[in-house]
């Protein structure tokens, strides 16, 4: 804990809170919430920026100031900076309970009960009650030290009713904190939204702008996720420039765990082309040691060779890979490729024309971090390392339901067994029809 307080106080020295001739002389207790807050700050940003060892350093500063926060005189939020501070640290990943609290017990008239409602609506899983009211009074702190984080909030809030409006918030959030874990929020989740609304150049602009500068970021791997989606949604000779120009930011691993996941992406989508020409780059970002990467490009353009006259050919290279090389979800992938290419070869028996079906693929598929069903096994692309030491340091994230404790579907392995089943029934069609003449 002395370590711990030592590295608070360098923090806010660091920060230019404190004197550091006084450090010595000045504990947390003693410290001001805005002091605090800033220390907090200043340890988020540099997390996104890749330092993920602040991440307990992180958790720690949390509980000092909510500490700080409940028990200070309630005469120390006749300064409007602690005031600010209350509501950045419920806005940081803080207790929301804790804002609730000392907006209770403000005798002064200090705290701004709409910016508390809201709060207190959006962080209890109920953005859509805040909207109209935080839009309303946001203008205000438009400049402010919170400005930033309001927008952010309202961009999350706003996010699925409209989506154009969300953007203009997250640019104005990610304009006003430029190089903080809000630009780095505001960024990734901008991503998102232009890829659902066909919005491509936007989502482009912001692809780049986030693999200049958060590549290290404990969520890169969620944008290259949402980047990989952007890409192959929107893929076209036109976006290939794009796609080369935002890639050259990244190094040999990072380029080619994305070509990995857009084969994939490709693969299951019957997108025969691009996904072999993603595997083919995918191959030779590949080194001789690389054999977990060969393997997958090798299994995903195998893929797309299933539908096509060389079927044989393909469950014959997609068989040969070692199980070793896959993760549960291409096991189950490759799996489901080979169910459906024997039923297609099957020859048809006039009793009874069975459907290949989910049942027949045995489900290894077991909870994964983003990245992992490109069965690469170590992503390159950071990824935390404690999921609940980093969650504050993605700030403003809707609460999430509570988890059911089962896997979740792998969507894309879904969507590849329908196409194949549909496929089935139309040969099934024809073959009824020949019966019949």
């Amino acid at each position: 804990m002395l370590k711990a307080i030592r590295i608070l106080l360098l923090c806010a020295c660091a920060a230019g809170t404190i004197p550091a001739t006084a450090a010595h002389a000045q504990g947390p207790e003693d410290l001001p919430p805005y002091k605090m807050l800033r220390s907090l700050q200043a340890i988020q940003d540099a997390i996104v920026l890749g330092d993920h060892s602040a991440a307990e350093m992180q958790r720690f500063m949390l509980a000092a100031i909510d500490k700080r926060l409940r028990e200070s005189d309630h005469t120390v939020f006749d300064d409007p900076r602690n005031v600010d501070a209350a509501f950045l640290y419920a806005m940081s990943g803080g207790n929301p309970e804790t804002l609730s609290y000392l907006a209770n017990h403000d005798i002064g008239g200090n705290f701004d009960t709409r910016l508390v409602d809201a709060l207190s609506h959006y962080l209890a899983g109920k953005g859509g009650l805040m909207v109209e009211n935080l839009a309303k009074a946001i203008p205000e702190y438009r400049n402010s030290r919170i400005g930033p984080y309001l927008y952010l909030v309202l961009g999350n809030a706003t996010a699925q009713q409209s989506p154009a409006k969300s953007l203009q918030y997250y640019d104005w959030a990610r304009l006003t904190a430029p190089g903080t874990n809000i630009e780095e929020a505001a960024l990734r989740r901008s991503i998102s939204l232009a890829t659902r609304g066909a919005m491509s150049e936007k989502g482009f602009a912001y692809s780049l702008s986030y693999a200049r500068r958060f590549l290290t970021s404990p969520y890169a791997s969620q944008f290259a996720d949402v980047f990989v989606e952007l890409a192959v949604v929107n893929y076209s000779e036109k976006t290939e420039t794009k796609i080369q120009e935002i890639l050259g930011f990244m190094d040999k691993p990072r380029q080619r765990e994305v070509y990995l996941r857009i084969a994939r992406r490709a693969a299951i989508g019957g997108m025969q082309e691009l996904a072999t020409l993603a595997s083919t780059r995918a191959q030779d970002l590949s080194g001789v040691a690389d054999a977990g990467p060969k393997a997958l490009a090798s299994l995903y353009s195998g893929l797309v060779g299933i539908p096509s006259k060389g079927i044989l050919e393909a469950v014959k290279d997609i068989s040969a890979i070692p199980e070793a090389e896959l993760s549960p979800r291409d096991r189950a992938l490759r799996q489901a490729a080979t169910v459906i290419a024997e039923e297609v070869l099957r020859a048809p028996q006039p009793e009874s024309l069975t459907q290949a079906s989910v049942s027949n693929v045995k489900s290894e598929i077991k909870t994964e971090k983003s990245g992992a069903d490109t069965g690469s096994g170590d992503s390159p692309f950071a990824t935390p390392a404690s999921e609940v030491a980093l969650k504050a340091a993605q700030p403003n994230a809707m609460p999430q339901a509570a988890s059911s404790g089962q896997a979740p579907a792998d969507p894309v392995l879904d969507a590849f067994l329908s196409t194949g089943r549909s496929k089935l029934d139309e040969i099934d069609s024809l073959l009824k029809g020949e019966d019949q003449q």
